[in-house]
């Protein structure tokens, strides 16, 4: 029985149009080879819709958003709108996107794929076999809270002001997500936060222990300092299965992480909201790298996070964990034949370009079918 599914591609600025040129590739196969059909639709976010249509992000892309059963988004930014107002920046297309669907739960994931160990600044013996994930919260913290801004002072000097907020129920469901999550993985988590200094922290420390002690006593549960967390991770990060952190924590914590395999240009993430009455997740898959417009159009991007990304919708969103699994197996085979971008490039390995690299994915996926 055919599934039929809405996609919305939001490919935004830089390196995103070329690198999502691929993952709609692997798009075009998985419906080739499946029962799933996909109806797509393109739409424009970030500094393109501001070149388009004088803001980041259109009530039009949100309504589009709202509908789909998933958005596949490549990346927005870049100095060529860095003279805009800071409230219509290319970033808030991503931020207001999550805002406006409810999209709480980002999920990053760093994994060390054995190919690319060398392209690591840490010692192999250190990182190899790494597979963590990273639950960030994404709707809360200090991105969103009030007061905010920057004000101009009595005696003319200025001050700038953001807040960080958290409730016990935001920390609820985001820790319910990471447990969960746990559970299919190695069945630990270790919840970051800053409780020594900061009350929102001492809240999350408590609530995530309360919800935990309730209903995840199964799941193995430790407490870190945000300052000692990141020392850790560069330390001895196989310690780590699941961790669970806020906005902030999470996005440094993240791109540490993302380093630790070589490249940001190999990561995804996914980022989830709450269901809705129709069984639909709504939820937002994205490279975690940037729009990189130092090498956008020269063909240099590496597409790789944006087809794992892909991976991550279909095993997430459309629950087809074997199409995923072969994606993801293929991006992994063609490592292994020594093929790499100019970000993970090294001595002795073959240098392709971005539609090379797609294509050789894509061939992979087509020998074993």
């Amino acid at each position: 029985m055919t599934k039929e599914k809405n996609i919305l591609i939001l490919p935004g600025d830089g390196i995103g149009p070329e690198i999502m040129e691929q993952a709609v590739k692997m798009l075009e196969w998985v419906e080739e080879n499946s029962a799933l059909t996909f109806n797509i639709d393109h739409d424009v976010v970030g500094g393109a819709s501001i070149d388009k249509h004088g803001i980041p992000l259109t009530k039009g892309v949100i309504e589009k958003a709202k509908k789909a059963d998933a958005v596949l988004f490549g990346a927005v930014g870049g100095p060529k709108w860095s003279n805009v107002d800071f409230n219509n920046r290319p970033e808030i297309g991503i931020i207001g996107l999550r805002k406006e669907l409810g999209l709480f739960a980002n999920l990053r994931s760093a994994i060390v794929f054995d190919s690319l160990i060398q392209a690591s600044s840490l010692k192999p013996e250190i990182i190899k076999g790494l597979d963590l994930m990273i639950v960030r919260e994404s709707t809360g913290g200090v991105y969103f809270g009030s007061p905010r801004g920057i004000e101009t002072l009595p005696d003319g000097t200025r001050k700038g002001i953001n807040t960080e907020v958290y409730t016990s129920k935001e920390i609820e469901r985001i820790a319910r997500v990471a447990f969960e999550l746990a559970r299919q993985r190695q069945n630990r988590v270790c919840s970051v936060d800053k409780c020594n200094v900061m009350e929102s922290g001492l809240l999350w420390k408590d609530v995530v222990t309360e919800i935990h002690q309730k209903e995840y006593s199964d799941v193995e549960l430790s407490h870190m300092l945000a300052d000692n967390c990141a020392m850790q991770l560069v330390r001895q990060p196989l310690q780590f299965d699941v961790i669970l952190t806020s906005n902030l924590f999470g996005d440094i914590l993240s791109d540490l992480a993302a380093m630790l395999t070589g490249s940001l240009g190999m990561l995804p993430s996914a980022t989830l909201g709450v269901k809705q009455s129709n069984d639909v997740i709504p939820a937002l898959y994205e490279p975690i790298h940037g729009s990189a417009p130092d090498i956008a159009g020269q063909g240099k991007a590496n597409p790789l996070a944006q087809i794992l990304s892909l991976a991550m919708m279909l095993k997430y969103s459309f629950n087809e964990r074997q199409i995923s699994e072969k994606i993801v197996n293929a991006c992994k085979s063609v490592l292994d034949q020594n093929y790499r971008t100019l970000d993970v490039m090294s001595k002795g390995m073959k240098e392709v370009n971005t539609q090379q690299m797609g294509q050789f994915i894509l061939d992979q996926l087509k020998n074993v079918n």
